[in-house]
């Protein structure tokens, strides 16, 4: 299955004499929205989904207690792993102030869904995601396209040297091995990120409240389980929690275009363009916890998710009246431009003397 563009590809159509400005038109669509109803809060939805999650948790919890010393003790931590994912993306509706009206009373729910629940600094997700919400896709801006294991620029691939360079030669069809430690990534940065010298808003509360719930967590697992099973547990579920989270989130972007640091480009066109959307109605939608509606995200962070489906119609719509490349694909075909992208990418760490002709020339 293909992506299906509304519009030509990566431009938009010149400015015509009489037209109103981009800026203008999003909030021609921001007050269709807003007149729709689609900004209010569905407190229940998130309370209802919540009070789900936690009835998984407690089932596995108890699965976990009746199994005792056995194998299949696996299965459970692949379902915490499931579970936990689940809560990230409760985590990040908070954060984004789609649940509750207040914004310290999401903050106070999204802080108790990720340190106490998850194990993660709130603080640092907030920090990193809005600077990727504000600048998407921009090189040196978006910390979602900083090199890390990954590059996601041909600068950053050409600069890679030795074992990493191996690595990012093949990096698209490494991705998804990458990911299995993925949540070990995750949980290491974002612990980091509470103890380095820069200024933390809540450092200590948030590092009590892992550590808290990491030493809980791992003596529950270690007492229960023989030493090997328990090491086996811990390496499956933060292997499913890391897969789930990055084969959510890489989707969106990847592979959309990027922006220079220095580009000026209005809202409208800056969300829309380096964003993708996944087909698949309520079900994609419960699956990645909303992420499916990527571009609606973007331009209406606030808005809960229950709504979003219905947001995308009008954003559709508004996009093919002005001429705006409007992106969506299914979920597998997505990961298959993810892959693309990333390989083309790493072409750049390529060893120059690969080429046949420069193997030739060498032996001669």
């Amino acid at each position: 299955m293909t992506a299906t563009i509304l519009g030509p590809v990566r431009r938009t159509k010149p400015r015509t004499e009489g037209r109103p400005p981009v800026t203008s038109t999003y909030n021609e669509l921001l007050a269709r929205v807003r007149g729709e109803g689609l900004l209010e809060r569905r407190r229940g939805f998130y309370i209802t989904v919540f009070c789900l999650l936690t009835a998984g948790l407690g089932g596995a919890i108890t699965g976990f207690i009746l199994l005792g010393d056995s194998w299949f003790q696996l299965l459970i931590a692949a379902a915490l792993g499931l579970i936990f994912t689940q809560f990230a993306f409760l985590g990040h509706e908070a954060s984004h102030r789609q649940v509750f009206a207040s914004g310290p009373v999401n903050d106070r729910a999204g802080r108790l869904i990720a340190t106490w629940l998850v194990g993660m600094s709130y603080q640092w997700w907030m920090t990193k995601h809005t600077r990727h919400h504000a600048n998407p896709n921009t090189i040196g801006k978006d910390p979602d396209i900083a090199v890390d294991t990954i590059s996601f620029t041909e600068e950053d691939a050409a600069k890679r040297t030795g074992l990493l360079a191996a690595i990012t030669r093949r990096q698209g069809y490494l991705f998804f091995p990458l990911l299995l430690l993925e949540g070990v990534n995750l949980h290491v940065t974002s612990i980091r990120s509470l103890l380095s010298p820069a200024p933390v808003d809540h450092r200590a509360r948030e590092l009590v409240a892992i550590g808290l719930r990491l030493s809980v967590y791992l003596a529950i697992v270690f007492l229960m389980l023989p030493t090997g099973m328990a090491f086996a547990f811990l390496g499956v579920q933060l292997a499913v929690f890391g897969v789930y989270m990055g084969a959510s989130f890489a989707p969106n972007h990847k592979g959309m275009p990027q922006l220079p640091a220095g580009a000026r480009v209005d809202f409208l066109n800056k969300q829309v363009l380096t964003s993708r959307n996944i087909r698949g109605g309520w079900t994609m939608s419960a699956l990645m916890g909303g992420l499916n509606h990527q571009i609606e995200h973007h331009l209406f962070p606030s808005m809960p998710r229950p709504h979003l489906r219905r947001a995308r119609m009008l954003v559709r719509e508004h996009c093919a009246a002005h001429d705006i490349p409007y992106t969506e694909t299914g979920l597998v075909n997505s990961y298959r431009i993810v892959i693309r992208y990333l390989n083309r990418v790493g072409l750049a760490a390529r060893d120059p003397f690969d080429c046949p002709a420069a193997q030739q020339l060498r032996r001669a």
